[in-house]
């Protein structure tokens, strides 16, 4: 089961690409996604999530995440992992496409016509 912080963590390494991106900036990442006028999750056991959650997808036979050789950087296996090649085009396609605005026409009447 993939949970809020999970999505989170994959939007952003899809982001980021093939530079990758650090543990502690990732779990920022994540907790500023997270913070509310209401609630405010605990940094450190965000940082613990995103740590584990990053050495737990990079030790399978055929890893989501793999480090980019950098310590402590981590980037999505695209590769080797057919799911992270399908998950960056989702969340590519999850991206609000910009529209062009179009100018709105002059309705306003001359005074001196």
């Amino acid at each position: 089961m993939i949970t809020e912080y999970d999505r989170q963590i994959l939007m952003i390494l899809s982001d980021v690409g093939e530079n990758g991106i650090s543990v502690q900036a990732l779990a920022k990442h994540v907790h500023n996604m997270n913070c509310t006028l209401f609630f405010t999750p605990d940094v450190a056991e965000v940082h613990r999530y995103v740590q584990q959650y990053l050495l737990r997808n990079s030790r399978q036979p055929h890893p989501l995440v793999e480090t980019t050789g950098q310590r402590g950087h981590y980037r999505l296996n695209t590769k080797e992992s057919d799911d992270a090649r399908q998950l960056m085009l989702e969340f590519h396609d999850e991206k609000p496409q910009k529209e062009e605005e179009k100018p709105k026409p002059d309705l306003s009447l001359d005074m001196f016509a």
